[in-house]
Formats: C-alpha cells, structure tokens, sequence
C-alpha cells in the first residue's frame, strides 16, 4: 500500500470553520476519490523485498467521505509467488487540532492458490506538522495471527520535509525507520522469527499527476535470517493519480 502528504492545514481549518459555515461542513462531507497506477524497481514492504527484486506493476482506487476512508490496491509479485496481492482497506481519519489520526483495518489477500497466507491488521496512527513544512508521523500496526500468519508488532516513525519548488517539480525529502516485532516461533519474513529494524530515505518529485520517488532502503537482517531479500537496495518508484 506502500503511501501522502495529509493536507493538515486545510483539513484543520475545515474543521475550524464547520460550526460557523454550513456550506464548508457540506464540502467536508463531499464524497472524493482517486485512482493511481504505478510500477517499481522492487515491491518492498517492510525493508523486505515481496517480488523477488523484480519490478513490478501496481495500482489502487480510493474512496472518501468525510472522515471516512476506503480503498483497494493492487500488484505483481514478480517471480516470488504466482498470481498477486490485492490489499482492501478501511478507516476513518478524525482531525483534533493540529493532529490528524487514523484508525484502520487492512485485508492482505493473495490469488493463486495462495489464500492461506491472507491475513487482518490493524493499524492506529497519528500525524501533525511539527515545524514549517516539516512532518511527523507515527504507526501502529498489529498482525491478527491465524494459523498460518503469527502475530507481529510494527512500529513506524516517518519525517517528510517538503522543498521549496524546482521549476515544475515540487520535491519531498522523507525517512522512515520501522521495528518489526514477531512474536511467533515461525516468522511471517524472518526465518525464525526474529524481530528486526528496517529504514528508508529517499526523495519524491512531484509534477501534476505525476510523482517520481527515488528511495535507499535497508534492514539489520543478515541475508540469511529473512525469508525474502532484505538486503540494502535502492529504489526507484513512478506513479500517476488521478484525477
């Protein structure tokens, strides 16, 4: 599902203005939507790697009303597994003041003959803009286990501070660094189980519709603990919203 900037000012002023303006809580209550298509060096969730380090093809469809959300989104898995994944999602996006959180719950499924590897998170997180143009958010997800997929913890922390524009090219420099914490014997990416740190840093350029990304990633995984690559890599992302 890979992932925006959140529009904090605007959202908090509509929720400034509602009481006073009926025609703004109409507006904040307008339905909304979007598609995007994409494709990517690598399908890499988590600081793992879910195609194989093969490129791969992806695209979504959100909804929105209020401060409610939905969506799906889509991809190849390259040579890794035959067939794809296709992620369904739903929460709701309340603003106080100057945060706003998110509450969702998330279906992985996987076609081909791969369904017993489907499985629910939840996720809870908040986001505000601490400083001019600079951005904090933080995650919290939680893998429901079943009786193929244990139970894993993620906690995700990411800053994204937006530049000044270059011509046409509006430019975001962002990180994130995320623990991963299986509390299982078996692992859902790690061969025993084992909890580990991922990271990322990287760049988007965005023109119009279109958003460039251009990211390094990496984990504190040996090559031979994760089940998929985790190695460092870097990755190059191109995608077109719409409308």
């Amino acid at each position: 599902m890979i992932k925006s900037g959140l529009g904090l000012a605007g959202l908090v002023a509509v929720a400034a203005l509602t009481a006073g303006s009926p025609a703004k809580a109409e507006e904040a209550r307008e339905l909304t939507y979007s598609a995007n298509l994409g494709a990517t060096s690598d399908y890499i969730f988590r600081g793992i790697s879910l195609s194989g380090e093969d490129p791969v093809v992806f695209g979504g469809l959100d909804v929105g009303y209020g401060i409610l959300y939905a969506g799906l989104w889509a991809t190849d898995l390259g040579d890794n597994l035959p067939g794809g994944e296709v992620d369904f999602y739903v929460g709701v996006k309340p603003v106080l003041g100057p945060v706003t959180f998110d509450f969702g719950v998330i279906y992985y499924s996987y076609t081909e003959n791969n369904s017993d590897l489907d499985y629910f998170e939840l996720k809870a997180g908040a986001s505000a803009e601490i400083a001019p143009k600079l951005t904090a958010t933080g995650i919290f997800y939680y893998q429901i286990e079943n009786d193929t997929i244990p139970e894993v913890l993620t906690y995700e922390a990411t800053l994204a501070y937006a530049l000044p524009q270059v011509f046409m090219f509006s430019p975001t420099l962002s990180g994130t660094v995320g623990y991963a914490d299986d509390t299982d014997e078996f692992g859902a990416f790690t061969a025993d189980g084992d909890s580990y740190t991922y990271w990322n840093a990287g760049i988007s350029l965005a023109v119009e519709k279109l958003t460039f990304d251009l990211r390094y990633w990496d984990t504190d995984l040996d090559e031979s603990e994760a089940i998929y690559s985790g190695e460092s890599r870097f990755l190059f992302t191109a995608k077109v919203t719409l409308p």
